[in-house]
């Protein structure tokens, strides 16, 4: 099955270094075939590198689609399924899935390659509390412009995810707590 054709799975997990400690167990209660995203920015290359495969064999066993954080060169080096990051960086490298994120109408039209979109932030989060949030109707609005399907993060739930009619939603806290 090529990059194109893969199906999106409806949950993703991202890693951080504040669920770092709950990951084995959070991938382990994740719905078979969900979808995990490592970035782990707050390591070195080397450990990062170290990590990343304990993680994925982890997710591997349970069936979910595991993507990197980075370019699509690194992610096929890495041995995982794809690559997640701004559109501009996602634009070269050898096929594979490709996430980007996108925060904004002008920033999902630049899609590119990608497979999905991951929007930013639905609502408030704990990493940006005050920050601005796009809220449930201008997702919506936005999501249903986009030629890519739309994964829904930033302070997502199960029942948000419910709320905003069923999209694909991904978390950092509300699937790792």
């Amino acid at each position: 099955m090529s990059a194109r054709q893969t199906l999106i799975p409806a949950v993703w997990l991202l890693s951080d270094a504040r669920n770092d400690a709950m990951l084995d167990r959070a991938l382990m209660q994740l719905p078979r075939g969900s979808g995990f995203i490592f970035r782990h920015y707050h390591l070195p290359e080397a450990e990062r590198r170290a990590r990343f495969h304990v993680l994925a064999r982890l997710a591997r066993a349970r069936g979910h689609v595991v993507v990197l954080s980075g370019d699509a060169d690194t992610a096929r080096r890495w041995g995982a399924d794809g690559a997640y990051g701004p559109a501009r960086s996602l634009s070269r490298g050898p096929a594979c899935l490709r996430l980007i994120t996108a925060h904004s109408l002008r920033e999902l039209v630049k899609a590119g390659r990608a497979n999905a979109a991951l929007l930013s932030p639905i609502f408030p989060t704990r990493s940006h509390p005050r920050g601005k949030v796009l809220g449930s109707l201008r997702f919506r609005l936005i999501s249903r412009q986009s030629r890519v399907p739309v994964i829904a993060l930033g302070g997502m739930t199960a029942a948000r995810a419910m709320a905003l009619g069923g999209h694909s939603w991904a978390a950092i806290d509300g699937l790792s707590g």
